[in-house]
């Protein structure tokens, strides 16, 4: 068996979990229940287990601290200050997910005291460098829905081209014109109408469409631009 004379940095995961609701866009936070920073809110996540992939070490401590399964995953950046942790030298890697709140109902275990959604632009003090990974998770997530489908993976399984909007007016940060927007999603064909309607709405009762996965695939093959 190999051995090394020089010591070595403990490797962990952390999460950040989007999710949306009537109340904009939410990240999903556990309170520690252990040292160090016990009682403060962080990111969920955890130490790598040497026989586990990143990916699975990721999807279990989600699964572990949250209850959270079967979620879109996608890494997105590798942080290493020699300071993040005062325990010892931790790098980690962070991944962020994207999930439909009522889809998904949060239970805290483990080292977890609790989990809660918390809006995106009003976060509590978070422990280690948490903020700054929650941070720059949000910049990749309006960077990429800019040019790839990722929103569908926030809303219904059926939603309205209202609904879509609000999506991306809420991730994007700013307003968006309705008729230009309405215009461009429609042409782009990876929506496909459905012949359902609102219901319970007090308002007139808009058409339902879902993500056509299918014809969004065909879509990338043939050279795809989704740019909003």
């Amino acid at each position: 068996m190999a051995t090394y004379a020089h010591p070595r940095a403990a490797l962990t995961v952390d999460c950040v979990v989007f999710g949306l609701d009537d109340g904009g866009l939410k990240v999903l936070l556990i309170e520690r229940a252990l040292d160090p920073f016990i009682g403060s809110w962080a990111l969920p996540g955890g130490f790598v287990r040497v026989d586990e992939t990143l990916e699975a070490a990721a999807r279990r401590e989600l699964a572990e601290e949250t209850g959270l399964s079967q979620v879109f995953l996608e890494q997105l950046y590798t942080f290493g200050a020699l300071d993040r942790d005062p325990r010892e030298r931790v790098v980690t890697v962070a991944y962020y997910a994207l999930v439909r709140l009522a889809d998904h109902r949060v239970q805290a275990a483990t080292d977890a005291r609790n989990a809660a959604w918390f809006a995106v632009d009003d976060l509590p003090r978070l422990a280690f460098d948490h903020a700054a990974i929650s941070e720059q998770a949000l910049r990749r997530l309006q960077a990429k829905v800019r040019y790839q489908p990722l929103g569908f993976e926030l809303l219904p399984t059926r939603f309205t081209l209202s609904q879509l909007q609000r999506l991306y007016e809420t991730v994007l940060e700013r307003d968006l014109d309705k008729r230009n927007f309405r215009k461009k999603v429609l042409s782009l064909g990876i929506l496909a109408e459905t012949d359902e309607i609102e219901q319970d709405v007090a308002h007139r009762a808009a058409r339902l469409y879902r993500f056509d996965e299918r014809a969004y695939r065909q879509q990338v093959r043939d050279g795809f631009n989704f740019e909003i």
